[in-house]
């Protein structure tokens, strides 16, 4: 032979194709991207609000009696709310941890969830349905105690209805927390005879100690920025709170500099409390974890047992009724016996209007909470891991209203149709789901074990192929959990929507205030129905996007075909 014959060289011979999106970066830059870029429309927001706010008259409009009746009685509606929440959810709490089998327990716990996604502006008018003055509940009173003088409006109703959302979810969460004694220490506690007071300091205190506090911070936030309890059960300006002061000073007074004022302060407020509770390092969970231990319970006695059972039936009974009394009035508004109303040609536009915000908003939370959630696994900078986790907490620090206020003033000018004021909403109610998105896929995403990573680095199985054949199987049904999460609690959204929506074109939240506003309680009745069958169709369509064996699994590799890198 002469010369040497030249082949045509393999690429694949010589360079392997990484697999799509298989680089370290692809894991953390785009959560902090975004993340950043919430965290400077947050700052746009407050620095709007911090230029209307002016210095000339913020002297004179802190020193009145006006921002001062309004910062009293949002401090004390909240703590009012927050003693009676745990203080109801606590033995509620204790009945469910006693009764563990009785039938139905399951879906006990799915109402006590119930709160988390439920509109509140439905919730409050069944609340009036049973509560009102032409309520079940006042009818019983007028009967059997004449001149009770019981009414809805004010105080009364604002604690009731704080309660009807709070308590559930506070009970669940101590629930989870109870079931989180490890049964050994139980059975000593058994042997030893222990009983009352010293059961408690011995067992269930250690187990409520680090949840109380964070819960406790939870419910007060929830509280001091409720708004559409306090617009429809206030009662008048007596029992103003800072996010309604801040409603009426946009969109009936036009007052900029006082809706700016009394942002900032809501903002003080709310910032100072949750700064505490992540410097104390509080447990800040405030989504229940769907799959509960069951360890060994002590055996009691027949009266506690007796107790137990009376204080789940009576809660059960309180959280029933009003959404009963939506169904019994709503369905004859829904089905009429004649002739189809008038109703209808309000329902379908304002349900699509709806969901064009939440749909949206659902998909973006879901998109933002994963991309957080990758990006924190991966920071390793201490500055670099404050930006995932101020994007989780920006909501309950920046509420969705001081966040719409400070974008409203920022954006005013460039505010020129309905579809620009309906896109910010989709954001901000996008944002305000991050939190709820977060919980519930914050577990599943940490739950592959290092084992299978270790045997997933080995195989080459990066990028793409990682998540579609590791990720995604234990992933599929909390994405669709929390898809359903995001949408609900965007759909029944009253606050950002009042404050840039057009009474002319209502969402369905703000079609039922309308109505209620009206005293059409027949049609309020209709819409708070639909409203609620709405949110029961999604999340019954999203459950049904994976089997139920696609969420069981362990986290192991399975047997995949081999990435093609051609």
């Amino acid at each position: 032979m002469t010369g040497w014959m030249r082949l045509p060289a393999d690429p694949m011979a010589n360079e392997v194709q990484a697999p799509p999106f298989s680089h370290p970066r692809w894991q953390l830059w785009p959560g902090l991207v975004i993340g950043s870029g919430l965290l400077l429309l947050a700052g746009l927001g407050l620095g709007s609000l911090l230029q209307a706010s002016g210095a000339s008259d913020a002297g004179r409009l802190l020193a009145g009696s006006y921002f001062q009746n309004v910062i009293r009685f949002t401090l004390w509606q909240a703590f009012l709310s927050v003693i009676l929440s745990l203080g109801i959810a606590l033995p509620v709490a204790f009945a469910l941890n006693r009764f563990r089998a009785f039938p139905g327990r399951a879906l006990v716990l799915r109402l006590l969830e119930l709160s988390l996604v439920l509109p509140t502006i439905v919730a409050v008018s069944g609340l009036i349905a049973v509560f009102g003055r032409q309520g079940w509940f006042t009818a019983l009173l007028d009967a059997g105690l004449p001149g009770h003088g019981w009414n809805l409006y004010g105080l009364n109703g604002i604690l009731l209805a704080h309660v009807f959302f709070n308590a559930p979810l506070a009970a669940r969460i101590l629930l989870q927390a109870l079931e989180t004694v490890p049964a050994p220490r139980l059975r000593v506690a058994s042997q030893l005879g222990l009983h009352g007071w010293w059961l408690w300091r011995a067992v269930h205190w250690p187990a409520l100690k680090p949840v109380l506090p964070g819960l406790a911070a939870l419910v007060f936030t929830l509280c001091f920025t409720s708004f559409a309890i306090i617009m429809t059960l206030g009662g008048g300006p007596r029992t103003t709170t800072l996010e309604v002061a801040i409603y009426q000073a946009l969109r009936f007074e036009f007052d900029f500099t006082q809706a700016a004022l009394f942002a900032l302060c809501q903002l003080a407020i709310c910032g100072s409390l949750w700064f505490l509770v992540f410097r104390k390092r509080l447990d800040t969970a405030f989504m229940p974890n769907r799959q509960l231990s069951q360890p060994a319970s002590l055996v009691r006695g027949k009266w506690f047992g007796v107790a137990c059972g009376l204080v789940l039936a009576a809660f059960i009974v309180f959280l029933m009724t009003p959404l009963v009394a939506i169904a019994v009035r709503g369905l004859p508004a829904l089905i009429p016996m004649n002739e189809p109303i008038a109703l209808y040609h309000q329902l379908l536009p304002a349900t699509a209007r709806s969901l064009l915000i939440a749909v949206p908003a659902g998909v973006g939370a879901v998109a933002v909470a994963l991309l957080t959630l990758a990006a924190a696994n991966r920071a390793s900078g201490r500055w670099l891991a404050v930006i995932p986790a101020m994007t989780g907490y920006l909501p309950l620090i920046v509420p969705p209203l001081v966040l719409g206020t400070g974008l409203f003033i920022f954006l005013k000018p460039q505010l020129g149709n309905p579809m620009q004021g309906w896109s910010l909403v989709a954001l901000i109610n996008g944002l305000m789901a991050v939190p709820f998105t977060l919980q519930v896929l914050r577990g599943p995403v940490s739950s592959l074990d290092s084992a299978s990573k270790n045997q997933a680095d080995q195989l080459g199985v990066l990028g793409w192929y990682r998540w579609r054949w590791l990720y995604w199987p234990i992933l599929r049904r909390p994405i669709a959990l929390a898809l359903a999460y995001g949408i609900a609690l965007s759909l029944g959204d009253f606050g950002v929507i009042a404050l840039f929506g057009s009474p002319g074109q209502p969402t369905l939240p703000v079609l039922l205030y309308q109505q209620l506003g009206s005293y059409r309680m027949t049609e309020a009745a209709g819409t708070g129905l639909w409203l609620l069958l709405v949110l029961i169709s999604i999340f019954a369509s999203l459950s049904g996007v994976s089997s139920p064996s696609s969420g069981k699994g362990s986290g192991a590799i399975k047997p995949v075909p081999e990435p093609d890198h051609a």
